[in-house]
């Protein structure tokens, strides 16, 4: 995974939701990601400066041919509502969820996961891996990738710093996002070209060695 090419978006704290910060501890996040035709890993990797039980990622996917808003499929302005796929990671379950949502308000497990994610800290980064089926059964609910297709994706990030309060410095809403952005599974090499070239060779050199042994017959 640490090999495949990174691509690097901005953070920044979303200001969507009434209840928000100005200032948010990631200002960037790498990305990289692989698929084998059937399952797909992307990993994301931004800096924070601690490692902290309540430190958390998600990516956010687009869900059908709707135009969803990025801050979870709310309708605004002259874009229509959801709905959106999460997937969401935090440090102390140590594990990945999936969710979906269709507005502020709305965001819920869904019934079914397929979402797996792990994360890494060392010397001050994180590296969060969430892997799931290219495709599933719940196209309703579960943004479907197919390679060679572009698909919507957008980043959230949550510094889980201890406050005096006792409260993690971003929680809830109050988190570095990103907007969307175009994410495409490559599809897999066409070989068809190089098969046709070696059938042409297989057949050029099979009617000659016949044609060599009916001369040698003749002869």
């Amino acid at each position: 995974m640490a090999t495949a090419p990174a691509a690097e978006f901005p953070l920044s704290p979303q200001v969507h939701w009434p209840v928000r910060i100005t200032e948010v501890t990631a200002k960037s996040v790498k990305v990289r990601g692989l698929h084998d035709g059937n399952n797909v890993a992307i990993m994301v990797e931004y800096q924070d400066p601690t490692e902290d039980p309540d430190d958390a990622a998600a990516l956010e996917f687009m869900v059908g041919d709707t135009k969803a808003h990025f801050a979870h499929g709310q309708p605004m302005f002259q874009v229509e509502g959801g709905p959106v796929n999460i997937w969401y990671w935090k440090n102390k379950d140590g594990k990945g969820v999936e969710m979906g949502a269709k507005g502020f308000g709305t965001l819920k497990p869904h019934s079914h996961q397929a979402v797996t994610a792990k994360g890494v800290y060392q010397g001050g980064t994180w590296k969060v891996v969430f892997s799931r089926p290219l495709q599933t059964e719940f196209a309703a609910e579960d943004t479907q990738i197919k390679p060679g297709d572009f698909t919507s994706i957008a980043f959230a990030v949550w510094d889980g710093k201890k406050l005096e309060s006792g409260q993690p410095k971003e929680k809830g809403s109050e988190k570095a996002i990103s907007s969307w952005w175009y994410f495409r599974a490559d599809a897999p090499p066409d070989y068809s070209p190089y098969m046709y070239a070696v059938l042409a060779v297989g057949i050029a050199l099979g009617f000659e060695m016949a044609l060599v042994r009916r001369l040698k017959k003749g002869s």
